[in-house]
């Protein structure tokens, strides 16, 4: 087995001026290297637990199952039963699909259920109360997939899980750092404090964390399955809890809830086939439009870093963000023009619109042109018969709404909040968006979760993955281009500082050291507005596996058999586990 954990956070790079590799990530360590198959997940026990699953002859589906409960006990801070999110899946025969279990709006929802009588948005309606909550969807994802596609018993999915919530698990320093900023808001709920306060304090470094009413839940899932969450004691538990607190949550909302398969996006990037999230997810089209924008420049020869690279990435950016903001939604409400945004003439259209010398305007970027959570989580898997799975699923934001139904230890999702709350007024992650996502019951809101898979002759190549709200998207893709074009290995590339750019505001975010000081400056001189965001200390956690060589040298050389997986640095509880 290989194991990377790791337990500091650094970012050290060696510039250089020659060749297709302009820096080398020093901080970054070898990637985990496994014979048959990789988990990486955002927390060490929920990967060792989906090792296990495969270790014994599970699929990777059944694995992807397993870690979806297990998170749900060791991260809570994004792990869930109590949200909802996307699974892509490429199965060993090249097929692939993709599984919507997005949390959908209740139906007593309203397009103005956020705004004053002054029309003016209401401070923490849609993040912090009840009336935020979605109804959830990872149990019954997590099940509908189990059932169509793995190969083992729900009970002995479960169990894993289970045992971690009723035994407990002690808390280690990545454990501890999200309640760094969750105590002050889970000591406002009595139901989430009794479990995640210590007589009030908040829980420290080598505590045990025991959840009996999460085991409880746990348990009938394990039993009864989806109706025991969606039509028994649990859905009246949480019912009851929206009622007493101002919510709107129905029996009618869980009883017609619906899992959506779908048909994933599919593009291509320098001859390698990418499949990722659709509609109600903007990532998988706003990374094929990006991607094929870029495919048109020789970004390996201009280099990682480099001004002329963090330009063109920012223009594609850009148009993309401004593309995902006033057009998508909801595919069983509007038409997503999926067609027009994958389609290299499109990208070719854009790259026309591109000044070499100046920066773009967002602003004169309109819909009319066509005539996201820190706090979500990702995991990657892949089996030894070459099955690939990307997950990622979340409460939005950290904790969600920091509020659990009494009696169920089921901490409960804010998604509400990525509907368009008002036209040109900005979300919780900052992204101003259009009527396409505006409220409607049953409706899901647009996501940027972009699990993805990329494949190269028939053959798994790459799983990858992110939270990070609205920067998901971006993370996402610049792993990619670190891999493909940047030849980094699958650490270097998910460890590598980030830019990010959404269209609006229009500006481009940098984290410490993305950028050298001549970069800057160049930019600023084309008319760039570049900066550190202080207010996002950590960008995303990524999870990334690689197969078939240790990196785009290798590879290229043959390569090998193995797969080689990534947890990013940022995620310090997280481990990539290969066997």
């Amino acid at each position: 087995m290989s194991i990377y954990r790791i337990k500091t956070f650094s970012f050290a790079f060696l510039m250089t001026v020659s060749g297709h590799l302009p820096f080398a990530f020093a901080a970054s360590p070898a990637p985990a290297e496994g014979d048959s198959g990789m988990v990486v997940t955002a927390q060490h026990l929920a990967s060792q637990i989906g090792v296990d699953v495969l270790r014994k002859g599970g699929n990777a589906i059944d694995a992807a199952v397993a870690v979806g409960y297990a998170l749900a006990v060791v991260y809570p801070s994004a792990g869930n039963l109590g949200g909802g999110g996307f699974m892509t899946i490429r199965f060993k025969d090249g097929k692939s699909t993709f599984l919507d279990f997005r949390e959908r709006a209740p139906l007593a929802s309203a397009k103005t259920m956020y705004l004053d009588k002054d029309g003016n948005p209401i401070s923490g309606a849609s993040t912090e109360t009840y009336l935020a909550v979605g109804v959830p969807g990872t149990v019954a994802g997590l099940e509908e997939v189990r059932e169509k596609y793995g190969s083992r018993g729900r009970e002995e999915l479960i169990e894993p899980a289970l045992k971690l919530a009723r035994e407990g698990f002690t808390l280690e320093a990545g454990d501890i750092l999200p309640f760094a900023e969750g105590n002050e808001r889970l000591a406002r709920d009595p139901a989430a404090a009794k479990i995640f306060l210590k007589d009030g304090k908040p829980l420290s470094l080598g505590d045990r964390l025991v959840q009996p009413d999460l085991a409880r839940s746990l348990s009938v899932i394990a039993e009864k399955g989806t109706p025991a969450f969606y039509r028994g004691e649990i859905a009246d538990l949480i019912v009851r809890a929206s009622n007493e607190n101002g919510g709107i949550l129905t029996r009618a909302d869980f009883e017609q809830y619906k899992v959506s398969e779908r048909e994933p996006v599919r593009c291509s990037y320098r001859g390698y086939d990418i499949v990722s999230s659709p509609p109600p997810s903007s990532g998988g089209l706003a990374i094929c439009e990006i991607l094929n924008v870029l495919e048109g420049y020789p970004i390996a020869y201009l280099g990682y870093g480099s001004a002329e690279t963090t330009r063109l990435m920012v223009e594609a950016m850009r148009h993309a963000y401004a593309d995902r903001n006033t057009t998508l939604g909801d595919p069983d409400f509007i038409d997503n023009p999926v067609e027009k945004l994958t389609s290299k003439s499109y990208a070719e259209e854009i790259r026309g619109r591109i000044d070499p010398y100046r920066a773009g305007v967002s602003e004169k970027l309109k819909p009319a042109e066509f005539g996201e959570s820190t706090e979500t989580t990702h995991y990657s898997i892949v089996d030894k018969d070459g099955n690939a799975v990307a997950v990622t699923y979340t409460l939005n934001g950290s904790f969600g709404t920091a509020r659990v139904a009494e009696g169920t230890g089921i901490l409960l999702n804010n998604e509400m909040d990525d509907f368009t709350i008002k036209p040109g007024v900005a979300n919780l992650y900052g992204l101003i968006q259009g009527e396409a996502n505006a409220i409607e019951p049953r409706k899901a809101p647009l996501s940027s979760m972009s699990p993805t898979i990329l494949s190269k002759d028939g053959k798994p190549f790459m799983v990858i993955g992110s939270p990070g709200g609205s920067r998901i998207i971006t993370i996402t893709l610049q792993a990619i281009l670190n891999v493909i074009d940047h030849g980094m290995d699958i650490q270097e590339a998910v460890d590598a500082p980030r830019i990010h750019h959404q269209w609006l505001p229009d500006r481009v975010y940098m984290e410490a050291n993305a950028l050298s000081p001549d970069t800057i400056r160049l930019l600023t001189g084309m008319g760039y507005t570049v900066g550190e965001d202080h207010a996002w200390p950590v960008w995303g956690k990524a999870a990334g596996i690689l197969i078939g060589g240790r990196d785009m040298a290798a590879i290229k050389k043959g390569g090998d058999h193995r797969v080689y997986g990534a947890i990013d640095s940022r995620a310090v509880s997280g481990a990539a586990l290969g066997y």
